[in-house]
């Protein structure tokens, strides 16, 4: 398909770092860099879009949730930062042994294993048609990679942030919780705010709304069916 057929041609794609570090109930590893990376790979090869990628890393250090370790708020988020890192390198050859070209960007200096961000250096990555991987947040403490998402998406006006969820998308209460939770299929920034609903955290929703930058949240298990989100097709959630 060619891009110029798509609604959306530059996208920023959200995973979580839960995503790589998933187990069965016996603690067996069931997901991969490598399962992830085939799907991306498909992604770009069926829509040839702009596509960069804001990475997790809670499977590997959660700033927010270091226990009773007592650490300070910004070493934690520091330390979480890093983790981020970890699943970008491993995301990155995983794209490249599947012959994606890929290049891993970091808000953090460390020039011996990827490159600082840099948005001219980012767009021309874009012309070369390589997929961009973002690690390291913003770079500062306090900020959760949902805002490095929508901080990313406003440098490189992209047309759309694709949230990756463990649910179909925004419901109106807890669907694990509640049988009879409804699920949106579309909602305004103003709706979102008003009834309260978890779409990602409140600063980076504000940005989102400020720059008009529409926010489709989906299943992650239905990454494969990214396509209709680019067509204009109805998956999940879509907030605008």
């Amino acid at each position: 398909m060619l891009k110029s057929n798509l609604k959306y041609k530059r996208v920023i794609l959200k995973l979580s770092g839960e995503l790589f570090g998933k187990t069965d109930g016996r603690g067996v590893f069931i997901s991969s860099y490598l399962e992830i990376a085939k799907k991306i790979a498909k992604i770009k090869k069926e829509n040839n879009i702009d596509l960069g990628i804001v990475i997790g890393g809670g499977n590997v250090f959660r700033g927010r949730e270091v226990g009773e370790e007592d650490f300070n708020r910004a070493i934690a988020d520091n330390m979480g930062m890093l983790a981020t890192v970890i699943n970008g390198l491993g995301l990155t050859e995983a794209l490249e042994t599947l012959n994606v070209e890929a290049r891993l960007m970091t808000a953090i200096k460390m020039d011996s294993v990827a490159e600082p961000f840099i948005l001219k250096r980012a767009l021309r990555h874009f012309d070369k048609n390589r997929v961009l991987i973002f690690a390291g947040g913003t770079g500062n403490p306090y900020f959760t990679t949902d805002t490095a998402a929508a901080l990313r998406a406003c440098e490189l006006e992209c047309d759309l942030i694709l949230k990756a969820t463990n649910v179909d998308g925004v419901y109106d209460k807890d669907p694990n919780k509640n049988k009879d939770a409804k699920l949106y299929q579309k909602l305004s920034y103003k709706e979102a705010i008003e009834k309260n609903l978890n779409v990602m955290d409140s600063t980076a929703f504000a940005l989102c709304w400020e720059e008009e930058k529409p926010i489709a949240v989906f299943n992650i298990n239905k990454l494969g069916d990214i396509s209709k989100v680019l067509q204009g097709k109805a998956l999940g959630t879509l907030v605008d």
